[in-house]
């Protein structure tokens, strides 16, 4: 057993309790104490580890909600890219799960950031990208990272499918080709779903893979930036009944109260970034306060390697900047992004039952001045940086 002590423990689901200690048992979280007089003497007696916080701030474990880590790896060149598979346009059948290295060094910088899971798939090159997986960022071999797989399914819209298959003479070069080959890869999906119970038809890999987007286990992963690639994805989204989240919504704050009125979550940025495509132009960190504003349920990206995913915390607390409310920017990197993946049943939050992710700052992690102290996942101290 281990016992966090001495510091600020922030929940992200009720009010900080100032004087808290956490008790973990078999890499979950057993019990929150708000008091030191709460802890019975014989669980101090039986615990192996005490944790100190220091007056720090204890949080759940950072979460990146849409990134390429292990799969565009950190300078290596074309032998570290499998980000985009560009012979097909349609690939729902692969996975990121067996693309992603997770020998890769930007999973040290996110643990020493205090990001302890993440969102990983394909990039955003084809119509249908495939399927994304949610792990841990800490192991040595994938599957024993895994919280959820499938997680999501990619779909893209804008410059990059139309550039990348433009290149090879093919479709999509339009938007319009872009929605209509998605729309047809649905409706063969639905057809394939529809005839395997009535026939009992053997397995399609490619389109059985459609199945838990289509019963709603899991949702569709818009890469969209433009305000009408963003309304695009909700109309096919609408048109087929499927859960969606909105990735990058670069100009979801032009949209703002159509958006809060659609209902659709939006995972927000990169914002720390140049504006390197002219879709990208209205990029700012505004756009997630806005959003949150007008009801829209948001979470923040490096989507790294575009940014560095390291920088999590700090484009949550530039977001806090220019307007998001800090709390609110603290939840888009935990409870929100974990409700958003589907995962706040594991992470995102420090409850009773839920796996033991903590992290300890030695201040606001919206703060570039802070410092992380301990990254702990799954009850084991995976950093620290204390003397």
């Amino acid at each position: 057993m281990m016992l966090i002590t001495n510091g600020s423990i922030h929940t992200m689901v009720s009010k900080p309790i100032p004087d808290g200690i956490i008790l973990i048992k078999n890499n979950k979280i057993k019990q929150v104490y708000k008091s030191p007089k709460q802890v019975p003497k014989d669980v101090i007696k039986k615990t192996k580890r005490i944790i100190n916080a220091n007056g720090g701030w204890i949080f759940p474990g950072l979460i990146e909600s849409h990134c390429h880590i292990g799969i565009q790896e950190d300078q290596i060149g074309e032998c570290g890219n499998d980000l985009n598979e560009f012979v097909s346009p349609v690939t729902p059948h692969i996975s990121a799960l067996d693309a992603v290295n997770p020998m890769e060094r930007a999973f040290q910088d996110a643990v020493k950031a205090g990001i302890t899971s993440m969102m990983v798939g394909p990039g955003s090159s084809n119509v249908v990208g495939g399927q994304f997986v949610f792990i841990k960022a800490k192991g040595k071999v994938i599957d024993d990272m895994v919280v959820l797989a499938p997680a999501a399914m990619k779909i893209a819209f804008g410059e990059n499918p139309k550039n990348a298959f433009s290149e090879l003479d093919t479709s999509p070069v339009t938007r319009m080709a872009n929605a209509a080959m998605l729309r047809e890869e649905i409706t063969k999906a639905l057809q394939y779903k529809k005839k395997k119970e009535k026939e009992k038809a053997g397995i399609d890999f490619k389109y059985e893979c459609w199945i838990p987007v289509l019963e709603h286990k899991i949702p569709i992963k818009a890469h969209a930036h433009r305000a009408d690639d963003i309304m695009t994805a909700i109309r096919i989204a609408k048109e087929f009944q499927l859960d969606l989240t909105l990735e990058h919504c670069s100009e979801g704050h032009l949209i703002a109260e159509r958006l809060g009125k659609e209902g659709f979550p939006a995972i927000v940025g990169p914002a720390l970034v140049a504006r390197y495509k002219e879709e990208m132009r209205n990029i700012s960190f505004k756009t997630a306060g806005v959003l949150a504003a007008a009801g829209v349920n948001i979470s923040i990206t490096t989507d790294h390697p575009v940014c560095p995913i390291h920088m999590l915390p700090i484009c949550a607390g530039l977001a806090a900047r220019e307007g998001l409310p800090a709390d609110e920017a603290r939840k888009a990197i935990t409870i929100n992004a974990a409700k958003i993946c589907r995962v706040d049943h594991r992470v995102g939050s420090i409850q009773a039952g839920l796996d033991a992710d903590i992290v300890i700052f030695d201040g606001d992690p919206l703060n570039t001045l802070t410092k992380t102290l301990y990254t702990i996942i799954d009850g084991k101290v995976v950093y620290e940086n204390v003397r």
